[in-house]
């Protein structure tokens, strides 16, 4: 992967020199590079947020896993008032007393009715700690989709700031054209010919109305992906026609191919998933020969263990005081259904884990063919691009031609004729503001395809916003309006 790298001067570096599309006074403006709006992508973006807080989620789930084996504590009393007849267990006939109970203390409470589920407090935190690498992964994963769909936008802004800038020019230059065709002898032009080039300024207009009314869509588009004020009008501080290099576009498949395969974190959270399911594979087969130990005490069914003081008296009176502890432990086999449910537990499992290995091959799939995709679009924009460059400057060539054209006259017999008609100058103006919309799509698109190739590789998002990013940083005002929520920074980190 080589470095950021500028593309040779564009016919726009040397003529005609185009100004930066202009703002209007009632524009919220916000300046900005490429190197800040991937510095920002990188933690902004909800889809960040949401892949953080789904680590946070796991990582609890894989805390709460490894303490299966632990029972519930209680903490209470009970108190009995006693009148009437009841058993005399000492004597073995039926007496009359009035007895008050009363015992209090703690107790352990078992998870599943006295039952610590062994197999599960064993396997659960394993198959608990592949699902956070996949969360782990997928955060990865995230903060790569963020960097793409910032630079898609980013481009996009240049893309139509480029034509909005190329379609003032085209009209500033119609407007010329019309004066120049007005200004020549009626024996030489037809008034028609004013009103065609008059029409034609119109449709320029009108285009470049939609150049600027895009410029701005996509700028709302930047500022909802990074969480930037809404109303701002992005304006990119490099020239529009900047290409950037990623990536050499003659790489060839075969070598692509094997790098993405073992960087994309999609890949690598499938297979953390797929480990994970091996794992309850093996928990289910294990089942029925691990022991679960069963704890219960004296009072209640559900009691692991009882301890604490207890106090008997009758009548009204508590006077008989003792400490008291309940306990009881058996180890046990359990073949759920006579053992065909464990058989079914296991089957179940095993297509889990089938489901597993086929969306991990559904996401090599789908890499491969972004790698095909990202490449193929990259190649074709390299060609493009040179193209659209010399596309631009014949238009640029053919358009002056057509204009001095007009003042120049030959003879043809006894008749004086121009030497170039008015409509051609109108037809090669026409095809100057179609190179310049082609020459912006195209730079767009080869930008976009670097980063997409870039993405489609699985080079990590932290390549381009910490280590080299393409561009000084500027500080930028990251502030929200006031009816908005300001932006958080997601949930807390999550540890191991």
């Amino acid at each position: 992967m080589g470095g950021p790298e500028p593309m040779p001067p564009s016919p726009l570096a040397t003529r005609p020199r185009l100004n930066f599309a202009q703002f209007e006074p009632t524009d919220v403006r916000f300046p900005i590079t490429l190197a800040t709006a991937l510095k920002l992508s990188d933690a902004r973006p909800l889809i960040v947020a949401m892949a953080q807080a789904k680590v946070w989620v796991a990582e609890a789930e894989l805390n709460q896993a490894k303490v299966l084996w632990m029972p519930d504590l209680n903490l209470g009393f009970d108190y009995i008032r006693h009148d009437g007849g009841g058993p005399d267990f000492n004597k073995g006939i039926m007496t009359a007393p009035s007895t008050n109970f009363f015992y209090g203390g703690a107790g352990l409470w078992g998870n599943q009715y006295g039952i610590i589920p062994i197999p599960d407090a064993l396997y659960q935190p394993l198959v608990a700690r592949q699902v956070l690498n996949s969360e782990h992964w997928d955060v990865q994963t995230a903060k790569n989709d963020a960097l793409l769909q910032t630079a898609d936008a980013y481009f996009r802004v240049h893309q139509y700031r480029g034509m909005y800038a190329g379609a003032v020019y085209c009209v500033l230059r119609g407007r010329e054209l019309v004066e120049r065709i007005a200004a020549l002898s009626p024996d030489l032009v037809q008034a028609f010919e004013v009103d065609r080039a008059r029409n034609m300024v119109a449709d320029l207009e009108q285009q470049a109305a939609l150049a600027r009314q895009q410029w701005r869509v996509q700028s709302a588009r930047l500022t909802r992906v990074l969480r930037l004020d809404p109303r701002a009008v992005v304006e990119p501080l490099e020239h529009d026609h900047l290409q950037i290099t990623l990536i050499d576009p003659g790489r060839e498949l075969e070598d692509l191919m094997p790098i993405a395969l073992a960087n994309r974190p999609e890949v690598a959270s499938r297979r953390a998933l797929v480990q994970g399911a091996e794992w309850a594979v093996r928990r289910e087969k294990a089942r029925p020969f691990i022991p679960l130990i069963a704890l219960t005490g004296f009072q209640t069914p559900f009691e692991l263990f009882q301890a604490g003081i207890f106090g008997l008296g009758p009548n009204n009176q508590l006077n008989q005081w003792t400490g008291r502890d309940d306990f009881s432990i058996q180890p046990l086999l359990r073949f759920t259904n006579l053992g065909l449910g464990n058989l079914a537990l296991i089957k179940t499992q095993r297509g889990v884990e089938s489901l597993a290995f086929i969306d991990l091959f559904e996401a090599q799939d789908r890499v491969a063919e972004e790698v095909f995709q990202a490449l193929a679009r990259l190649q074709a924009a390299a060609v493009r691009v040179f193209q659209a460059d010399r596309a631009l400057r014949t238009g640029i060539i053919t358009y002056n031609g057509s204009v001095e054209g007009l003042e120049q006259t030959s003879r043809f017999g006894d008749v004086l004729v121009l030497i170039s008609r008015p409509q051609e100058a109108v037809f090669a103006l026409q095809l100057l503001k179609t190179a310049f919309d082609e020459y912006f799509t195209t730079v767009a698109d080869y930008n976009r395809a670097q980063f997409e190739l870039f993405h489609a590789l699985g080079y990590p998002a932290r390549e381009l916003t910490q280590r080299r990013p393409p561009g000084e940083v500027q500080p930028v005002e990251t502030a929200r309006p006031p009816f908005l929520p300001p932006v958080g920074h997601g949930p807390p980190p999550a540890t191991r």
